[in-house]
């Protein structure tokens, strides 16, 4: 079956992450997400949202050794992953291997120009192709306020 992923996509910081698997520069809302999402309801919830103005504003790095950007205010990516979280319990963020939600950005390069200020008008969902491993957009669902 394949993986699929809810994320807000920030174009602001996409020379600052590429993998190379078709997945854009982004914020996790829920991976992995349901098979076979429903897509209907995940509109639904999402418009329950409004789109929000944020700032990466540092680098932080996970024990990991992945580097990241912090979004400021970071409130309302928690906000979305809590509300997806409550409506689908079966998909905890991270298979539930955290007992916090860390908004971030994951970065791929070296040297990045902060502060990077961007706005969060959707969340896409993302399909990974089970063959190639390659990433795509299978849909996108606006937040509200977005024309």
């Amino acid at each position: 079956m394949p993986r699929t992923a809810l994320v807000v996509p920030v174009a602001e910081a996409s020379p600052y992450y590429d993998l190379g698997n078709g997945v854009p520069a982004h914020i996790t809302v829920v991976f992995p997400f349901a098979e076979e999402p429903d897509e209907q309801a995940v509109r639904e919830l999402v418009s329950r949202f409004r789109a929000f103005d944020f700032t990466l504003d540092r680098i932080e790095q996970f024990e990991t050794g992945t580097r990241w950007l912090h979004p400021s205010p970071s409130a309302a990516f928690v906000d979305l992953t809590e509300a997806f979280v409550e409506r689908w319990p079966e998909h905890p963020p991270y298979d539930g291997q955290f007992d916090e939600v860390i908004p971030h950005l994951t970065i791929t390069v070296q040297d990045v120009p902060l502060p990077i200020t961007a706005r969060a008008t959707e969340v896409a969902l993302l399909v990974e192709d089970e063959a190639t491993g390659r990433w795509s957009t299978r849909a996108s669902f606006p937040l509200q306020g977005v024309a």
